[in-house]
């Protein structure tokens, strides 16, 4: 669908004068009307924006804080507005933020007189949480701001690179004499002179780099220091001693001057309250703690800390809360304590909101900024996947391809989302979202009209065995594609001094022959399929239309390399041990696996040689299932097919442990609080809150760290260990106890087939143990203080007397560490067990698809690999790295009813939640194993039907 030309809009904070072609994404319909106004007398009210420009807004007395916030957003169009608002400074002088609740007559006392600041008030601790790119501008006014006024304190490099990003988005591209006098003319940060130099020296290395991806290495510095986002409300200590209050996703937070030196987590704090000038922080009973049971902080007011306590109250609300707080019934005869509670929607119901609803994009001007670069063309850089046409501001493709444009859908809504391809959306540091959402691929890119594909079937062959080989051509693009990633990182690693001689030499030795092996079997296959189809000589045929003979002679030439892929092993082997003597050498390889080829994790790669020769295995099982006896081209897959099962055989053993240690390698870096979890011996049952081996259960929770690692809160050997049912216990469906030797746990699962899965693997798991003599040792680090199982926990908000919020607590989605499995099932609720790897080990297929969105008309033709449970774009095989992903662990694959009017055939359809995507194939034999792959990702597997599959397919 097309999008909508963009309307003239006045100058405001969502604009940047000066470059009408530097636009922006919103994804606000255009169509959205502002909130209905009360009767009353009108008043204008004077807001000032981030850009420092002023708007002028007619509002009603009578009408709430909420209407007039709500009429700012829509004037901008902004959908992210819950981490903004109108602050305003009142008749004592103090900044105070509007109420959205308490009519505007009662705030203001002389609003003709009064001017709102338009200001972010949430702080998210990753920006990549924040979906559009004009949400992001506006938090990079907003630091901007904060730097100039010196609140948002920091070393001299961080000033000078967060400057440079500023600069890079303002006036474009480096050069010297202008950028000189621009610094010279402009001031960002007190004091700059002295860092002029330095900021120049960083301006010159952001060349390429577009306003939104300024906004996001803004953002991605910004974040990182100890005062982002902090407003400090100063305080003193029972001592006298001179302090400052400040709250934060985290909790409440302690600073002597801009030095911080205490922090209150939520999950610590019982109740907040004040008492005239005192504030009170009522702590949860710890014996562990030096604390006393409450803090009390001198305030200068009464006022004071009522401003102060308010806003911890709503920062406790967004953050944690799952939804809204009820207002509490107002007393019949006398009242104790504030009404005072946080209106508006928490982070948990933006994101949810977000997740299930599409929005059409209308462009934004950027105030300031000199780039001639329409930023719907403007690709965020993404480490692990594609620095892609795309656009984070989201969620719609924005491409430098004269073949893409922004995506639009067709819902109304405050906060932006869409419906229309979930994919992974990348950040310039290798942070997600989600890995569940992601840039779209454009309905209008490489559309092929129904003329077009019947004048290619008819052109084409039919017969089945053609399109098996074609799965193998398709495949070994892929294949070779993986291949050249590995030799990348050769390449990359292996000149620097860091990388022992030994790894590089084992890493040569293995790979390249391979790749060079592998580049001509591809010309062969290449080959042999355009004589078959007739492109290359359309009066040769019979002969030509078989492969057995080329798989035969390449499959006889791949053997001498059998030793080389013993060295898979080594490899993997060889790549730990060095990154653990070698901090240098981890970093390298951090930085060489958050690039756009590496579109899955680095090690995954290495094993790939293994995977390979089992899809020939399945490939030439296919064609000697389809040929009779006599068919010419039997007699050679019946040989090669010989061949490679006596290699698969061989290898088998490697291929399992490997599987295996690849594994406990993902979930090492996914987990935080735990060491010698890489040991031989260990095996990876399952992924999920509870990470399974074969000799110990860890329970885990979502981290706030930088790194968005699983903390670790403790263990559970499995020796002596029972599993019961206690859903009767203690009420909660799908619940079960671990009953350990020294202490339980009781869990539960989404689902009966989860919990009856989970189950089901611990006491294989447990059995294992009793006959396994396997590794047991302490699995957490020594330095792990919180060793209990984690509990829901809140703060209980208080004013004078005894006014408490909601005890719901949210684990908030946390910046993550790229699109790991760990994460996808942390997301999409659901667990993968280390079957369900060695099943997809054996389901991996490429090849063109035509997609097509729930609300759209055309067919868009893509190139599209599945691996690693998820499907990854790309707009044809010659791409080097993919335009997005859709991870499918909890989406459900079907075949559209008669109501859904797709009327074609060989026609797929993925639907999770709200969002459905169609996929049509160009065959039925393609159909079937599209089909066959993504149901490995998406359909719970039964264990026995795992084990017939295991006995009929020994490997």
């Amino acid at each position: 669908m097309a999008e909508p030309d963009p309307e003239p809009m006045a100058s405001g904070a969502g604009q940047r004068l000066g470059a009408p072609e530097t636009l922006g994404i919103s994804t606000l319909d255009p169509g959205h009307r502002p909130p209905a106004m009360p009767p009353g007398r009108q008043v204008t009210i004077r807001v000032r924006m981030l850009d420092d420009s002023e708007e002028l807004f007619d509002i009603s007395q009578k009408a709430s804080g909420k209407v007039l916030f709500d009429l700012v957003c829509s004037h901008m169009n902004l959908i992210e507005g819950d981490y903004f608002g109108l602050e305003f400074q009142n008749h004592q002088k103090m900044m105070v933020w509007l109420d959205h609740i308490k009519p505007i007559i009662k705030q203001l006392r002389r609003p003709k007189h009064t001017i709102l600041r338009f200001a972010v008030k949430f702080f998210p601790p990753d920006h990549a949480q924040l979906l559009e790119e004009l949400t992001r501008y506006l938090f990079a006014l907003q630091i901007k701001q904060d730097l100039s006024c010196g609140r948002l304190t920091c070393n001299d490099s961080s000033a000078a690179l967060m400057v440079s990003h500023i600069i890079q988005s303002e006036i474009g591209d480096f050069e010297e004499s202008q950028c000189r006098s621009h610094l010279l003319n402009n001031n960002y940060i007190p004091d700059q002179m002295p860092l002029i130099d330095k900021i120049m020296e960083f301006h010159s290395k952001n060349i390429g780099q577009t306003p939104a991806e300024s906004d996001y290495q803004l953002l991605e510095v910004a974040r990182r220091l100890e005062m982002y986002g902090i407003r400090l409300h100063p305080a003193k200590d029972r001592e006298g001693t001179v302090l400052s209050l400040a709250v934060a996703h985290t909790g409440v937070l302690v600073f002597q001057g801009h030095t911080r030196i205490n922090a209150f987590n939520w999950s610590k704090v019982r109740k907040l309250s004040f008492k005239r000038k005192r504030f009170l922080i009522k702590l949860r009973p710890d014996l562990n703690s030096s604390y006393q049971d409450t803090l009390e902080f001198l305030m200068a007011s009464r006022d004071c800390c009522k401003v102060f306590w308010k806003i911890c109250v709503e920062y406790h609300a967004f953050f944690r809360l799952f939804e809204e707080p009820k207002p509490k019934p107002k007393p019949v005869l006398f009242t104790r304590g504030s009404s005072f509670r946080f209106s508006g929607r928490t982070q948990k119901q933006v994101i949810d909101y977000v997740r299930e609803s599409e929005f059409k994009k209308i462009p934004f001007e950027r105030k300031h900024s000199r780039v001639q670069h329409n930023s719907r063309l403007s690709p965020l850089p993404s480490p692990r996947h594609h620095e892609v046409p795309t656009e984070v501001s989201f969620l719609g493709v924005v491409s430098n391809s004269p073949h893409l444009s922004a995506s639009s859908g067709h819902s109304h809504g405050m906060v932006n989302g869409q419906k229309s391809l979930e994919l992974c959306s990348h950040s310039p540091n290798g942070r997600q979202p989600s890995p569940l959402t992601s840039p779209l691929l454009n309905d209008a890119c490489s559309v092929r009209t129904d003329d077009e594909d019947e004048v290619r079937r008819k052109r084409f062959p039919t017969d089945r065995a053609y399109f098996i080989a074609k799965e193998l051509l398709t495949t070994e693009r892929t294949y070779l594609k993986d291949l050249e990633v590995i030799t990348s990182f050769q390449s990359a690693v292996g000149q620097d001094e860091a990388t022992p001689d030994s790894l590089k030499n084992t890493i040569l030795s293995t790979f390249e022959p391979l790749h060079k092996f592998h580049t001509g079997f591809l010309r062969e296959v290449e080959q042999r399929l355009a004589l078959w189809e007739g492109r290359s000589n359309a009066h040769i045929k019979g002969d030509y239309q078989r492969i057995g003979d080329v798989m035969l002679k390449n499959l006889q030439g791949l053997k001498p390399l059998t030793a080389n892929l013993h060295k898979q092993s080594e490899v993997l082997l060889e790549l730990e041990k060095a990154c653990r003597a070698s901090r240098k050498l981890e970093g390298l390889c951090r930085d060489f696996e958050l690039q756009k080829v590496c579109y899955i994790p680095l090690n995954v790669f290495i094993l790939r040689p293994l995977h390979r020769l089992i899809h020939y295995k399945q490939i030439l099982e296919r064609l000697c299932k389809h040929y009779p006896a006599t068919h010419v081209d039997f007699r050679d897959c019946r040989a090669a097919l010989a061949d490679v099962s006596e290699v698969v055989d061989q290898l088998q053993g490697s291929l399992v442990k490997m599987e295996n240690f690849q594994k406990l390698l993902e979930l090492k870096k996914d987990l935080l609080g735990v060491d010698n979890l890489v040991v031989p011996g260990r095996v990876s049952l399952k992924l999920k809150g509870l990470p399974n081996f074969n000799d110990v259960i860890l329970y885990t929770s979502r981290g706030m760290t930088a790194t968005n690692q699983f903390k670790v809160h403790g263990q559970l050997p499995l020796h002596g260990m029972t599993i019961r049912e206690s859903e009767d216990e203690w009420g909660v469906p799908h619940a079960f106890t671990l009953v350990g030797q020294r202490q339980s746990v009781v869990v539960a699962a989404s689902s009966l087939t989860e919990m009856e899965k989970w189950m089901e693997d611990i006491k294989m798991a447990i059995e294992t143990a009793k006959t396994s003599n396997g590794p047991s040792s302490d699995l957490l680090t020594s330095n792990l203080s919180d060793n209990k199982c984690p509990e829901d926990s809140s703060v209980e908000a208080e004013s004078e007397d005894d006014m408490t919020a909601s005890h719901t607590s949210l684990e908030r989605p946390a910046p993550h560490r790229g699109n790991t499995m760990v994460h996808v099932c942390w997301h999409r609720n659901t667990s993968v067990s280390m079957v369900d790897f060695s099943i997809a080990v054996e389901n991996q297929l490429s090849g063109n698809l035509l997609r097509k969105f729930k609300n759209s008309n055309g067919w868009q033709k893509l190139w599209v690999v599945f691996t690693n449970f998820s499907l990854f774009f790309y707009k044809s095989h010659q791409d080097d790295y993919p335009l997005a992903s859709l991870p499918l662990l909890g989406y459900s694959v079907t075949i559209p009813s008669e109501s859904e009017n797709i009327h074609k055939d060989y026609v797929f359809k993925l639907h999770f939640k709200s969002h459905i995507y169609y996929f049509r194939t160009e065959s039925e034999y393609t159909f079937e194993r599209w089909m066959e792959v993504i149901r490995s990702a998406t359909v719970p597997t039964s264990r026995t039907r795992v084990l017939n599959s295991k006995e009929s397919h020994p490997h």
